[in-house]
């Protein structure tokens, strides 16, 4: 009996965003200081280290839960199954539903609740409930998924990551250049099957001691703007130092326990966070097995045109992959792949697929 993603689906917003847009924002540094760089050289800088060139934001009356909803359909529809049959709903996400123009999460009912009520599910043994664990949220929500079915006797989940981090990134901070906003869904099922596929082995970590707050809440960078809101903040150097020392080895740990050699890594689906940090994480990798260099067509990416949509990044990515919407990367039968992601915590994970 195998643990396997039947289904995939995603929404991607369809306003893009590109790096001239902001053109028109001043940014300054955390102590309030404004950048004497131009606009043209902090754009050109942000795109050589993160690779972004343009985003995705969501129409101003969706809200993540909308996304989230249609994404789940889509997937529902590619595994073919009854909604009614599912045994439960695990949304990833970080801000809950922001309103456009708000400065206030709603997550009350819970968003997998509203969701489960969008789908016009009535089986109340379909158990919905959200997972809040950074950008690492979804590939956690497999993880939980799998745990289920293996001591509980259930048998299929619709695992969905939403988010609209363009509702909560402050104006006046270059960072929120980074941000996006999407969904993606798959459906995790107990298969049938004599040959050895789909999940085979996890790793899952949180670091808190002195790391919890590298992603946090706080105020504008921009002295008396808004006082009375909170915005998504990082602390890039941090996270980029924390990711290099932690993720690799995760990942190693996880796809040690698959019995998998390293040549036999097709695919690595990291999460798109910053395009230098997740090269340089995979390049660490390889490091550990003895290889210097790592072959360029195991890490597909569309950071560059979708930015970083958080929980929503991996599950957008390898949705494209599998119905070949994404140049020079696709899947087979017997593909063995790494799911790989670090984020607010700090948490950090990994699984190890066969296709």
């Amino acid at each position: 009996m195998n643990i396997m993603i039947t289904g995939m689906g995603s929404y991607v917003p369809r306003n893009r965003v590109t790096n001239v847009s902001f053109s028109e924002h001043s940014f300054y540094e955390s102590g309030g200081k404004a950048f004497s760089e131009t606009h043209e050289a902090i754009a050109r800088k942000f795109k050589d280290i993160t690779g972004i060139s343009e985003r995705r934001y969501a129409d101003n009356d969706q809200l993540m839960s909308d996304m989230a909803v249609i994404a789940g359909r889509l997937a529902l529809e590619d595994a073919k199954v009854d909604p009614e049959t599912l045994d439960g709903i695990i949304l990833a996400h970080t801000c809950g539903n922001v309103p456009f123009g708000s400065s206030q999460a709603d997550i009350l009912p819970a968003i997998a609740s509203r969701i489960k009520h969008e789908l016009r599910i009535k089986n109340p043994a379909c158990i919905a409930y959200d997972v809040i664990f950074g950008c690492p949220g979804w590939v956690q929500g497999l993880i939980l998924a799998r745990q289920s079915i293996i001591a509980d006797n259930t048998k299929r989940f619709l695992v969905i990551g939403a988010e609209t981090l363009s509702r909560v990134i402050d104006p006046h901070d270059r960072d929120s250049m980074i941000y996006a906003d999407g969904a993606g869904a798959g459906v995790v099922e107990l298969v049938e099957g004599d040959e050895k596929r789909g999940i085979i082995s996890t790793a899952a970590l949180t670091y808190t001691y002195d790391e919890f707050d590298y992603l946090s809440f706080n105020v504008s960078n921009k002295e008396g703007y808004a006082p009375e809101k909170r915005y998504l903040k990082m602390q890039g150097k941090k996270i980029y130092e924390f990711a290099l020392k932690h993720v690799p080895g995760a990942m190693k740990t996880c796809f040690d326990k698959s019995g998998y050699g390293i040549k036999d890594l097709k695919k690595i689906f990291i999460h798109q966070a910053n395009e230098k940090m997740d090269k340089a994480i995979i390049r660490e990798f390889y490091r550990m097995y003895n290889l210097d260099v790592f072959p360029e067509e195991v890490l597909p990416m569309n950071i560059h045109l979708l930015g970083n949509s958080s929980v929503a990044t991996i599950p957008t990515l390898l949705d494209m992959v599998l119905k070949n919407q994404q140049a020079d990367h696709s899947l087979t039968k017997g593909d063995v792949i790494l799911f790989a992601s670090v984020g607010a915590g700090m948490n950090v994970n990994a699984v190890t697929y066969v296709v």
